[in-house]
């Protein structure tokens, strides 16, 4: 296992280590100073929170932010982009793109690629994008800034690729979260930013890595998958349904992860919405015997 100091020694830093970029590539996937500048800044700056202190607007702010892009992270980045749980249309499908690029955390066909990735070496150490087997702080944050990753993997999401608004935006995703940036300044002036964008960002930036690595360290195994997997109601709750990551890993084209009722999973409760009113459609269930094993198990674990 990794020590946070050798994670941090072992990232590339220089140009000619960076991963290969491709078409869906833009401007920014060639920078280095600018974004982890931007990124460690933004931690800094929640410091300025002390100074600013927090007004409900900026809280009521700061919360529809931070789930709204959490929604748009599980439900359009993961759920759809990455794993196809249901079908929908191409402008909507561009609505599911760019507010999931307002998170913060690059273009969908990159997040998308790399996700895929993860789960076809699911915690195998140096396959695996963000294995926990290579250290908890790589798994969390530290792959990020390994810039063999800096390239969207194209092979991985030609289904995405293929429309040229998706590779757009995969090369211009940093406009997302500018307009949001702006649009808090516009409602709450200096603190609106700070509560709504910046400390809203690196709280949503957090919660999403802690599936990559506390949900691997810390809760309960349902199934016995090939990875190190958890299910964490707690993370559940924090992620609008992502900590159910057991269930996920071991039936992963189920736009539901909650598979038994109560499983929170808020991120299917608003899908199963957008599908009542015609957004999507064809969403994807766990199938029977998926979740009579489910309770199958449950019963097992109940009599030892």
């Amino acid at each position: 296992m990794k020590s946070v100091a050798q994670a941090i020694e072992a990232i590339p830093t220089d140009e000619e280590n960076a991963g290969q970029l491709t078409e869906a590539e833009g401007w920014w996937a060639t920078q280095l100073v600018i974004p982890r500048t931007i990124y460690w800044g933004l931690h800094a700056s929640c410091l300025l929170a002390l100074w600013v202190g927090v007004s409900t607007g900026d809280f009521l702010l700061f919360a529809a932010t931070f789930l709204g892009r959490m929604f748009f992270i599980t439900g359009a980045y993961h759920r759809y982009f990455a794993h196809k749980t249901y079908k929908t249309s191409r402008a909507f499908q561009f609505v599911l793109a760019f507010f999931g690029a307002t998170a913060t955390q690059k273009g969908p066909l990159w997040w998308a690629s790399h996700h895929r990735t993860h789960h076809k070496y699911a915690d195998v150490p140096g396959k695996d994008t963000h294995s926990p087997m290579d250290g908890f702080f790589w798994s969390h944050q530290g792959w990020i800034f390994d810039r063999r990753f800096d390239g969207t993997d194209i092979d991985n999401i030609r289904d995405f690729a293929s429309y040229p608004e998706l590779v757009w935006l995969n090369k211009w995703h940093i406009l997302a979260p500018i307009s949001l940036a702006v649009f808090c300044y516009a409602v709450g002036g200096f603190s609106g930013l700070l509560w709504g964008f910046a400390i809203s960002t690196v709280a949503l930036w957090h919660a999403t890595y802690s599936i990559n690595s506390l949900a691997h360290k810390f809760g309960t195994r349902r199934y016995d998958t090939r990875d190190t997997s958890r299910n964490n109601w707690a993370l559940a709750l924090l992620t609008l349904g992502e900590g159910w990551h057991n269930n996920h890993h071991h039936y992963c084209a189920s736009a539901r992860q909650g598979f038994m009722w109560w499983e929170v999973d808020v991120t299917y409760y608003v899908l199963r919405a957008f599908q009542a009113v015609g957004l999507i459609w064809d969403v994807r269930e766990p199938p029977a015997h998926i979740l009579k094993g489910t309770g199958a198990v449950r019963e097992t674990q109940k009599a030892a």
